[in-house]
């Protein structure tokens, strides 16, 4: 292998940084059940303290995505609770990342939040995310990601055009709110918890509504929101070439939106992912490893039977073996191939990046930055998981928490 492409690999993961959701590190569940582990986080503080653990592991987290109604203290004013959770992060050595408002838990959104045809729930949505914002200027933030469950379980249930126009006025009130620096990021979703339609059911509707909504606003990327067999990679180099593509929430899924670990189902398809973004670079820059797309890379997954820990430190990994070998594609080589008509060449160049065994570059690339060569084996061994549970389970009985295996 080109020791060019190798400084090319090493130079990609220089600017791959992934950010950590707060809620990945506390206990969920499903809709039949919820399941508990001793050392979850049960507080803010728990969950810095967790996100701070992976990213002196890795090298690489150094931001945590936070949720509004489940990371700030309800009551507070914005500058007052930002600040708190602010300090708290910084405690552990994390900074706080995307804001992430919550219209989907309240009751008043049964019908929907902005596309509700219950006005008060309408205003309700607006005034939260207004607040989001506040608390995102009062932190530092810079990205607001807005997923939205709004939808219809019956045909008739509502006027999808109403729905339509009621958000694309919303979202370009709240991008028009934000702070100059702040981009608004339009999730989508197939359905679920709509059964019938969802408002923002796939890449095409998130795009238009961002275009309405201002020039700060782009589309994200969830890998575990597509229909079965959905190319991804096809919508995230048009996303790129478009220059909408704002970033992503890592997992992987089987059957709908599982939010495993990522790679542990389709690991080619996370490279295939990658490589749209390498191929990107490579285009716009006359060496290799040109500079990254700006794409905010962020997890998002629910691992319920994994440890936490363990799950969060193995999905960077994975994430971090994935880029580095969809930066050791053979560009030259695939340019040739392709513009021989070669297929089977073409797609062997491809196989051969996703087939190498990048673990001792990435490794090496770790130690020459003082961390440990595999973050999961120094985390297995170090017994800190162990430790949590016993202290955090003692934590919870002191306080008089039980848990109980609840059902919704």
């Amino acid at each position: 292998m080109q020791d060019k492409r190798i400084r090319a690999a090493m130079s990609a993961l220089d600017q791959f940084v992934i950010e950590l959701p707060s809620w990945g590190f506390a206990d969920t569940g499903t809709r039949f059940g919820k399941f508990f582990q001793d050392a979850a986080a049960s507080s803010t503080d728990e969950k810095f303290h967790d996100a701070g653990v992976v990213h002196k592991l890795t090298g690489v987290c150094p931001t945590v995505a936070v949720h509004v109604l489940w990371d700030f203290e309800r009551g507070k004013k914005p500058r007052a609770a930002g600040a708190e959770t602010a300090r708290l992060a910084k405690t552990h050595g994390v900074a706080i990342g995307s804001i992430n408002p919550n219209v989907f838990q309240d009751p008043q959104y049964k019908l929907g939040s902005f596309c509700s045809p219950d006005k008060s729930a309408r205003k309700a949505a607006m005034q939260h995310t207004l607040d989001s914002i506040a608390l995102g200027k009062a932190v530092g933030s810079n990205l607001l990601s807005l997923w939205l469950a709004d939808g219809t379980n019956y045909p008739g249930q509502d006027s999808i055009l109403r729905r339509k126009h009621e958000l694309q006025a919303a979202l370009k009130e709240v991008h028009d709110a934000m702070p100059g620096r702040m981009t608004l990021l339009v999730e989508y979703k197939p359905f679920e918890p709509a059964f019938y339609h969802t408002d923002i059911a796939d890449w095409g509707m998130a795009y238009i509504f961002a275009k309405h909504a201002g020039k700060r606003a782009k589309v994200l990327v969830d890998t575990g929101h597509h229909l079965p067999a959905c190319n991804i990679e096809h919508i995230v180099a048009f996303l790129l070439d478009e220059g909408m593509l704002g970033g992503f929430h890592f997992n992987d899924r089987k059957y709908a939106d599982d939010d495993l670990t990522l790679g542990s189902i389709d690991p080619y398809a996370v490279f295939r992912i990658f490589d749209q973004i390498a191929q990107y670079a490579f285009d716009h820059d006359d060496d290799l490893g040109g500079k990254l797309p700006g794409v905010a890379y962020m997890v998002d997954q629910s691992h319920n039977l994994k440890p936490k820990l363990e799950a969060m430190v193995q999905t960077v990994m994975t994430a971090q073996d994935l880029f580095a070998k969809a930066n050791l594609v053979d560009r030259k080589a695939l340019a040739a191939a392709r513009k021989a008509g070669d297929i089977v060449a073409a797609e062997g160049v491809l196989r051969d990046a996703f087939e190498l065994d990048v673990r001792p570059i990435v490794a090496s690339w770790r130690l020459a930055r003082n961390l440990p060569a595999d973050p999961l084996h120094e985390l297995r061994q170090s017994g800190l998981i162990a430790q949590l549970g016993k202290d955090r389970a003692a934590a919870r009985k002191a306080r008089g928490e039980t848990p109980s295996a609840s059902y919704a």
